[in-house]
């Protein structure tokens, strides 16, 4: 598939000031960064891992699986922590320690350099002059000192979500095969469940709402990564799930297993092919290929993209399928860095179907990579966008480990604009035209006036 080329530019200190995004959906940064050091003294360098499809500045980055939750983020990976060398350091208990390496992971790496207003260094002072009984109330006192920049995606992860996260990567943590949103009442939900997996041999349904899950109750405050990571455990362990359907409650005791999900499936009808795509991974703009000239030699004259409830993935998988699609020379996002640097996105060769009509079905749960490849076809001109308005999920996150294994943080380090420069964080995308979304998974046709097939 075709691919794109980089190029750098400063934006003014205007542009940083612009609204960060945010999302949860998990997508990656394709981008090797050296973080710039602590501004209070604190200095550190962290190796980070590529995972873009293209290759690595350097032989000696290490690569990892993308760390991608259901409800979709946009990351970047994982780096490790290194010693600390500030002045006075080893005066400090084990706790404080803990305290300040994660405030200082924040302070290198955070996109909004104001730290939405708040005196940050005396956030510093403040946590690491306590004395601290127990791991536990260090790790609370981290958790608060982050909540304080009000970005619910730059947050402390305890050492088992963090494990959580890198077992899921690696493929040695198993799940019950649902897909996770939320519902217009911003409750987490199954958006869909995997054909043959425990949670459809258990009778979970689409549109189920998850009420608990072995003794954590989820609400409005919850998101769908704090429901998977949940669901997600050891192979062959069980969790107990409890969802509300219509008026009634249901309990379920399933059995995790391992999960592949199919992320893109196709389907004809009345010459249109459709294409689901569930989320955006390093493979997604392959299969894409391959499943476009299958319908098109199956008769297809127009192609209907359903990302409803997408909640994004691998950013390259989102720039990349949106290449396919494109001609040459056509912008397809800009990312934007804390410093201010612009990485701007395009394709430098024609995609292989610049011509054939499409249409993109969206719904209030299409998010992060899955806007990028909206924004990317509806900007230039590509495409006719339909359904309700967009996620509005514009942030880019990395998540870094902690010393003695004492978790991570996951930190908002970048944003992206679209083609024509639109910063869609908390705004979505507008849709060309409003339709009902409520239409099955794998009839998206129903949701589509024929009018604009």
């Amino acid at each position: 598939f075709t691919s794109t080329t980089t190029r750098h530019a400063r934006i003014s200190s205007s542009l940083l000031s612009m609204t960060e995004q945010s999302s949860s959906s998990t997508d990656i940064n394709a981008k090797h960064n050296k973080h710039d050091s602590s501004r209070h003294g604190n200095q550190q360098e962290h190796k980070q891992l590529s995972t873009s499809s293209s290759s690595t500045n350097s032989a000696s980055i290490r690569k990892l699986a993308t760390l991608a939750l259901a409800a979709s983020l946009l990351w970047m990976p994982v780096s490790y922590p290194q010693p600390s060398h500030a002045a006075g350091y080893g005066s400090l208990t084990p706790e404080q320690k803990f305290v300040a390496e994660a405030w200082r992971e924040v302070d290198s790496a955070y996109l909004d350099r104001t730290f939405n207003g708040q005196d940050w260094f005396q956030l510093r002072q403040d946590a690491v002059s306590k004395k601290y009984k127990t791991f536990e109330e260090a790790q609370t006192a981290v958790a608060e000192m982050m909540s304080k920049l009000g970005d619910k995606y730059t947050k402390y992860l305890s050492p088992a979500k963090y494990q959580s996260l890198v077992d899921s990567a690696t493929g040695t943590l198993a799940g019950i095969g649902v897909e996770i949103a939320t519902n217009k009442d911003q409750i987490p939900i199954v958006s869909d469940v995997e054909p043959g997996s425990p949670a459809q041999k258990a009778g979970l349904l689409p549109n189920d709402v998850f009420l608990e899950s072995d003794g954590v109750k989820f609400g409005k405050e919850s998101t769908p990564d704090d429901v998977a990571l949940k669901l997600r455990g050891p192979q062959g362990s069980k969790v107990g799930v409890t969802v509300l359907r219509g008026q009634e409650t249901k309990d379920f005791i399933i059995q995790r297993e391992p999960i592949k999900v199919t992320s893109v499936r196709s389907y004809m009808k009345n010459k249109v092919g459709v294409i689901r795509i569930k989320n955006f991974s390093a493979t997604t703009g392959a299969t894409v290929k391959e499943t476009l000239a299958e319908l098109k030699k199956k008769g297809a004259k127009t192609i209907l993209f359903d990302l409803r409830s997408n909640p994004g993935g691998l950013l390259p998988g989102g720039t990349e399928t949106a290449s396919l699609f494109l001609k040459a020379n056509q912008p397809i996002v800009f990312v934007v860095s804390n410093k201010g640097v612009v990485d701007a996105q395009e394709t430098f060769s024609d995609g292989v179907d610049t011509e054939t009509p499409i249409v993109i079905l969206v719904d209030h749960n299409t998010a992060s990579a899955a806007e990028v490849f909206t924004a990317a076809l509806k900007e230039n001109g590509r495409a006719k966008v339909v359904g309700e308005q967009t996620f509005g999920k514009g942030i880019i996150q990395t998540i870094r480990e902690l010393a003695d294994k004492n978790g991570g943080v996951a930190v908002t380090v970048a944003r992206y604009e679209t083609p024509k420069h639109n910063d869609i964080n908390k705004a979505g995308i507008a849709v060309d035209e409003a339709v009902n979304v409520e239409c099955p998974k794998d009839d998206a046709l129903l949701c589509v006036p024929s009018t604009l097939l």
